[in-house]
């Protein structure tokens, strides 16, 4: 069977060497496609200069509103693989509204030959729409999402969703939408703008009728970098992504001043460290902290939180071994919420294969206005920059956890809240000398003889001064409970905590960190 690689009929001049170069690998018959051709076909585009995409929509969708772009469901019957019985199935979204720009896909069959996904109007149904799709040809698609019989083996369920620029997002068995991951994240922060790279092309391989996994490849692309994406999914109780990228600086298109690898986005309104007045729920929120586990074996956790104006933390480290935006708290009364369910959405945890080197993981906060806006940003950037012909391939493994989720050895925070309880302290004097209280929990809290002494190790930066710290069971949940008390030396500026405890010398819990922002 010959090879079939879409051409869009609106290409442009520069997408049109770049589609060749595409042909000239895969056209023959006796090479199958590789990752070697896709990272070959990333390397040609970056030595091309970047120029907007050429594809425009039909104005009917252009003006498009979201209830119509609701009313356009992809039919069900029409699944890929459906009629081959197989595994897994993929279904596609409808271009419209926020999603302008077509993405192309592919089947990999399994001698490596591969065949075009090309949109077909037909494949739609289009609900209250009145829509002339005769003169609209293959408009490409918005993005695609995968099934897989994940909670019942009579029923494909949604298992992940490629859709809108290089954002993806999986489930794990009996979880929830929630946090979202990215190919790339560029100067997010500390260069002249966000530059919001997009996966251009798919590439599905085929699964065998026993499959448990799938493998999607994908072509990344930015005014700056390009790329090659691998990702090899494992459905499960966690459902796994192991990732392989490599990625390739654009010739003459200046430097990146933030580049973000195996970044994750989430949104926090509210939680126990920072209620919301007025909401009945007493939190809102997909994810309520970092975790990090340093290269040098320090196990973190920075509470999140949301601020009045950009907050950006680093945590320097070479060669770290995971970081994730995790949703600890699974508890149902956390958030009060029937429609959202919050204790159902994912953690998503990182995990680097091989060395990554120097770098920093960084966490960005924003302020949001409500929950429809994702306010949170977590990725890695190494410290080597990106330069042309200096390409960079890194992998991990990305894990998409419920209520089995990673841990530390040893202990973890379980809850975080600042505040007072009864004091004669004045509203003042209680913003210029805040309170915290911690719970820890874990096995190395458990294995303690009755009786032990638990000792605290708190520490601020040069704008904190310790006032009080001590750590207790507390009985009621067989915890540890750190209250600690710290005060502000210059209101207008941060203050950064640390915290853990250690019993004998011995630490025995996770280092809890927070950032105290201005009032």
């Amino acid at each position: 069977m010959p090879l079939v690689f879409p051409l869009p009929l609106r290409a442009t001049a520069w997408r049109l060497s770049g589609l060749l170069a595409a042909l000239a690998l895969v056209s023959s018959p006796a090479r199958a496609f590789s990752w070697e051709q896709l990272t070959h076909l990333a390397q040609t585009r970056a030595a091309e200069p970047w120029r907007e995409s050429g594809d425009k929509l039909p104005p009917a969708l252009a003006n498009i509103t979201y209830d119509q772009l609701r009313d356009i469901r992809f039919r069900t019957e029409r699944s890929t693989w459906r009629d081959l019985n197989l595994p897994f199935e993929a279904q596609y979204f409808h271009l419209g509204l926020y999603q302008t720009q077509p993405v192309r896909i592919h089947e990999v069959a399994p001698d490596g030959q591969v065949r075009s996904l090309s949109y077909r109007a037909e494949d739609f149904h289009f609900g209250k729409n009145s829509f002339d799709t005769s003169g609209w040809g293959d408009l490409g698609h918005a993005g695609f999402r995968l099934h897989y019989p994940l909670n019942n083996i009579a029923y494909k369920d949604e298992l992940a969703v490629f859709l809108g620029a290089s954002y993806f997002r999986a489930l794990g068995a009996q979880q929830g939408y929630g946090l979202s991951a990215r190919g790339l994240a560029i100067d997010t922060v500390g260069g002249k703008g966000e530059e919001f790279p997009r996966f251009s092309e798919f590439w599905l391989r085929r699964p065998t009728a026993d499959a448990r996994e799938l493998t999607v490849m994908a072509l990344l692309e930015s005014q700056r970098v390009t790329g090659a994406y691998e990702f090899v999914i494992r459905p499960g109780f966690t459902t796994t992504m192991s990732v392989r990228l490599r990625l390739f600086a654009r010739e003459g298109a200046g430097p990146v001043a933030t580049l973000g690898v195996a970044p994750l986005t989430s949104m926090f309104l509210s939680g126990e460290n920072q209620p919301l007045p007025g909401d009945f729920r007493p939190e809102v929120h997909d994810s309520d902290g970092l975790m990090l586990v340093t290269g040098e074996g320090e196990w973190m956790w920075r509470p999140l939180q949301r601020p009045k104006s950009i907050a950006v933390s680093s945590f320097t480290t070479t060669n770290p071994r995971g970081f994730g935006l995790m949703q600890r708290d699974r508890r149902f009364a956390s958030y009060e919420d029937v429609e959202a369910r919050y204790e159902r959405r994912p953690s998503a945890w990182v995990q680097p294969q091989g060395d990554w080197g120097a770098g920093r993981v960084e966490l960005v906060q924003l302020p949001t206005p409500d929950e429809t806006h994702d306010n949170i940003v977590a990725y890695w950037v190494p410290t080597q920059p990106l330069l042309p012909g200096q390409p960079l391939e890194l992998r991990y493994d990305l894990a998409w956890q419920g209520d089995e989720q990673q841990r530390p050895p040893s202990s973890w925070v379980t809850q975080s809240r600042r505040g007072y309880g009864y004091t004669k302290l004045s509203a003042a004097e209680q913003a210029a000398q805040p309170k915290f209280v911690l719970d820890f929990a874990g096995p190395a809290l458990d294995a303690l003889p009755a009786g032990a002494t638990v000792e605290p190790k708190v520490s601020t930066n040069a704008n904190g001064r310790v006032l009080e710290a001590v750590a207790y069971p507390n009985p009621a949940t067989r915890t540890w409970r750190l209250s600690l008390r710290v005060e502000r030396i210059d209101p207008t500026q941060p203050v950064e905590l640390r915290a853990f405890l250690q019993h004998q010398q011995h630490t025995v819990s996770e280092t809890w960190t927070q950032l105290l922002l201005p009032e």
